[in-house]
């Protein structure tokens, strides 16, 4: 049997005992053996995570489009019992949901630059509105019964985080 080693996903570990995990292949490194050969028992392997950001004008451009309730209409919101049992519960024991909490910090973002001039965000607001942009496309593109039914823990929780599906 032939066994073809993988350089890219192969760990030190997994590579160093000179054994061959069967989920290491590779059509260019042929090995008969069962073992690793020893040139790439000494070579050290490690995996690089590249986490790709959007610019902060992108993010303000995205934010601005999809949180299409105002400060007060959000405020409103939140205040009343269906925002508060849709979404996940934070871990503090608060009972409060990641989503109300969401809105919270929108609101204040709103508040705090009401004209929208992106000098006036501070990086704890992009962080945010990065998370709002993300949950908003995410829900928005799987979820066709937050505009179809106002019920539904969908329109529900994405109104928590700041869009409102039926003014889209």
């Amino acid at each position: 049997m032939e066994a073809r080693v993988v350089m890219s996903s192969t760990s030190p570990a997994s590579v160093g005992n000179g054994l061959l995990a069967q989920k290491h292949f590779h059509p260019i490194y042929p090995v008969s053996t069962g073992k690793v050969p020893l040139v790439f028992q000494q070579l050290q392997f490690s995996t690089t995570t590249i986490k790709m950001v959007k610019d902060n004008e992108t993010v303000i451009k995205e934010f601005n489009e999809l949180v299409n309730m105002t400060s007060s209409e959000l405020e409103e919101w939140l205040k009343g019992e269906q925002s508060e049992g849709s979404g996940w519960s934070k871990d503090d024991g608060s009972g409060e949901t990641i989503g109300h909490e969401s809105g919270r910090k929108i609101i204040q973002i709103l508040d705090k630059n009401p004209n929208k001039d992106p000098d006036q965000y501070e990086e704890e607001d992009f962080q945010h509105m990065r998370k709002v942009v993300s949950y908003c496309k995410r829900h928005l593109a799987q979820e066709e019964k937050a505009k179809q039914n106002t019920d539904s823990k969908s329109y529900k929780s994405l109104k928590n985080w700041g869009h409102d599906p039926l003014k889209t």
